[in-house]
């Protein structure tokens, strides 16, 4: 009788057990095509911690009146950032991961295993989950790479994760990183991007932080990411000793006709130039990595709308990404959690 449990038939208590490390990120549709992205949003806009709508409700309006016509303009937009290697985000993902493995395993004394799983998409956090299951992990560390605690992100990650470790007939002993919005490395690292970025091309009128936004009622209902994000801006301008005047602190990528976390990016973009900041640079904190939200919406939308509304110059600074000084940031949260083991 095959079991509802899934555990290694080889285990025995020689067998070496390394720690397991399994990075989350949100996920990608596989191509920038109507049907994969049909897939796609099918799975991601199913979650409840993401559209918190009663199911039956949201269950017409999700099969009648988005998939038949969003993942053909969804596919589109993909299209402007799709590379030859694939989904950016993906691709990022991909080169942390490993550049992480190789950095750990030269420094710490026990043995490792990485793994990567997306909460929507491949490859699936069953997937890596199962990697580390398979290199006999009988510790794991959970890491979200979202920054800044949000029901929707990182409380569906772990939602997800918990559904694939009631399965294991061995749980192992886990820890899990729901934040990292005031960890000290990541705040100088973002400064120390950010000065980079002046010094190669000159710092402009204002500095602006955009976040993705959530709808309003969840931070009503006790989500702390608005408290978060402010705090990585505050922290972050306080580092550049920034005035008041200087940044300001918005939130893109609403969806649906429900207020949002205010101010939004692209109505805040089109007002600045009427009062006479024509200049802006703007960073994304709560991206680890490039993605759709950054590379499309941002640096393509919201840079044609401040241009047309009378800006002048619009700078995007990239994401961390895989950078040196963006795996010694997570390598230093890293022991900072692994600490006992």
């Amino acid at each position: 009788m095959k079991s509802r449990y899934q555990g290694n038939s080889n285990y025995s208590h020689g067998h070496s057990a390394p720690i397991g490390i399994l990075l989350t990120n949100l996920g990608t549709p596989e191509a920038p095509t109507p049907t994969a992205l049909r897939t796609y949003l099918r799975e991601f806009l199913s979650d409840p911690r993401v559209v918190e709508i009663p199911r039956p409700l949201w269950w017409l309006i999700l099969n009648g009146f988005i998939l038949p016509f969003r993942p053909k303009r969804s596919a589109k937009i993909y299209q402007k950032i799709w590379t030859p290697q694939g989904s950016p985000l993906l691709t990022h993902m991909q080169q942390l991961t490993a550049k992480l493995e190789q950095q750990l395993a030269s420094i710490l004394a026990r043995p490792i295993k990485i793994a990567l799983g997306m909460r929507y998409g491949n490859p699936s956090i069953a997937e890596g989950l199962a990697q580390l299951r398979q290199a006999n992990a009988r510790q794991i560390l959970l890491l979200p790479l979202y920054p800044q605690y949000a029901s929707a992100t990182t409380g569906s990650s772990f939602d997800a994760i918990s559904h694939i470790l009631k399965t294991w007939r061995f749980v192992p002993e886990t820890r899990f990183i729901n934040h990292y919005a005031d960890f000290a490395p990541y705040i100088e690292v973002l400064a120390s991007r950010i000065r980079q970025h002046w010094q190669t091309h000159g710092q402009q009128n204002h500095l602006l932080f955009s976040f993705h936004g959530i709808p309003k009622r969840s931070q009503l209902a006790g989500d702390p990411y608005y408290c978060y994000c402010h705090k990585t801006a505050r922290l972050v301008a306080e580092k550049l000793e920034l005035t008041a005047e200087n940044w300001s602190l918005v939130f893109q990528s609403r969806f649906g006709k429900a207020e949002w976390l205010q101010p939004y990016c692209d109505k805040t973009l089109a007002q600045l130039p009427n009062q006479g900041i024509t200049e802006v640079d703007i960073i994304c904190p709560g991206f680890a990595v490039d993605c759709l939200e950054t590379l499309e919406e941002i640096d393509m939308q919201n840079r044609e709308l401040f241009l047309a509304a009378g800006g002048k110059k619009f700078h995007y600074i990239p994401a961390l990404n895989a950078q040196d000084d963006h795996i010694q940031v997570i390598t230093q949260l890293i022991q900072q959690h692994l600490q006992g083991w």
